[in-house]
């Protein structure tokens, strides 16, 4: 095997660290895969003069036409992060003929189609798998191993942060500030959190995957997000009683009036596959016409599990170039499918009250409820707090518009001190 392929590298991040790593351990193997020797000849930076743990003082550059420019660099893998230089660096690298590998999932949900409509005119290969759910695979997995399929549902937790926390407060007991806390300290929460627990690291996830599962372009303006920040020891100690666990889930289901999707917490069933997925951990739950359901897990982040996922689209693009083939799976979102509006999703809700312990006052509360034709599951007193009693409700399946409307209800009577809660309940309460 004499070919050489060359790869130019933007970012020597933790990422980019990884992948060269993994190029360099199993580069043998790889090769054997291949059928010719992939080398990094280039690696943008953006200081020299930094410590790094490899030794790659020699292909070290600051300026990106080193890699962009050189005629021999066929695959250029940008690790960098952020929207700006990235994509213009991405775009320019097709134009001139490259190959495109990424880890950005900001840059594939925002600018997807531009990147994809780019790669097709050029004639390269644009590869993105790492943009999800760090090393499990997912994205090829719906492009290719089940396209046969009629996807009816991608239900996935997708942000270990959250996912980490979750379990904490649940193992723990703790509250949402001091478990935030931790998770900052540990390095899995950053000081800015928002991306996070607001649901928008998710919500961009999402984004992608339901766009490739149901054939249609789908961005992050048409994700309905909520955040974790209003989850409480209570609703979790609750939830265990009722046989769920809280989880922040990013879910896409094809409906009627058209794509549901959606990021948010919800009691999940302690029987659904995803509830066992703890910690830092990732799961993507996917449902097929053919091949029913299946589950993809393991970690969503990290060095060398993001490495793994860059390096498999790296040795995929190889392989094309070996075989003088390009762009055979591009753009999948050939449909214009309308999105759902959230007011017609339908769910049962878990909602939590602090009402005045007094007679009528659950009389009441069901009447609110029943004016706009919602169906109360159950209804349990929790406990006393001062004068009042805190009810936990469970809802049978309704839309979320009459459900808004009922609470909007409760806030403006006063029997009602407080709603304290509303969490949908992602399984049909039978």
């Amino acid at each position: 095997m004499n070919k050489v392929i060359q790869v130019g590298l933007l970012g020597m991040g933790t990422v980019g660290t990884g992948v060269l790593k993994l190029l360099q351990k199993n580069g043998a193997s790889i090769e054997q895969r291949v059928g010719a020797q992939i080398v990094i000849k280039k690696v943008l930076v953006r200081d020299l003069s930094k410590s790094r743990p490899l030794p790659v003082d020699a292909i070290m550059t600051t300026v990106v036409e080193d890699i962009l420019d050189d005629p021999d660099i066929q695959i250029v893998v940008e690790v960098m992060g952020g929207e700006h230089p990235a994509l213009e660096y991405m775009l320019k690298a097709m134009q001139n003929g490259k190959h495109v590998v990424t880890a950005n999932k900001d840059i594939v949900a925002k600018y997807g189609r531009e990147l994809f409509e780019t790669a097709e005119k050029n004639q390269v290969d644009f590869q993105f798998e790492a943009s999800v759910a760090g090393g499990i695979p997912i994205i090829r997995p719906l492009k290719q191993c089940l396209a046969a399929n009629r996807i009816q549902e991608v239900m996935g937790i997708v942000n270990g942060t959250t996912n980490y926390m979750l379990t904490k407060m649940t193992r723990d007991k703790s509250d949402f500030a001091s478990v935030l806390a931790e998770a900052q300290a540990k390095g899995y929460a950053e000081a800015d959190p928002t991306a996070d627990v607001g649901g928008w690291d998710a919500a961009r996830k999402i984004a992608i995957l339901a766009s490739i599962a149901f054939n249609t372009r789908i961005t992050l303006d048409d994700v309905y997000v909520e955040g974790i920040t209003a989850i409480s020891p209570q609703d979790i100690e609750y939830a265990g009683e009722l046989g769920y666990c809280i989880k922040l889930l990013a879910i896409a289901k094809e409906t009627p009036r058209g794509i549901d999707v959606r990021v948010h917490p919800a009691f999940l069933p302690l029987s659904h596959p995803l509830a066992p997925v703890q910690d830092v951990f990732n799961a993507i739950f996917v449902s097929g016409d053919a091949v029913g359901d299946t589950m993809f897990y393991g970690r969503g982040a990290g060095e060398m599990p993001t490495a793994s996922a860059v390096s498999a689209d790296i040795i995929d693009v190889a392989r094309d170039i070996c075989h003088n083939v390009a762009s055979r799976i591009l753009c999948t979102c050939f449909d214009e499918k309308p999105v759902c509006p959230v007011r017609y999703t339908e769910t049962p809700y878990y909602v939590r009250l602090l009402v005045e312990d007094r007679p009528g006052a659950l009389a009441a509360i069901a009447g609110a409820f029943g004016a706009q034709q919602v169906s109360l599951h159950f209804v349990i007193q929790k406990r006393k707090v001062g004068d009042c009693a805190e009810l936990v409700l469970i809802t049978s399946r309704v839309p979320d518009a009459d459900l808004r409307l009922a609470i909007n209800t409760l806030r403006g009577m006063s029997v009602v001190r407080e709603v304290q809660n509303v969490i949908r309940v992602e399984a049909a309460i039978e």
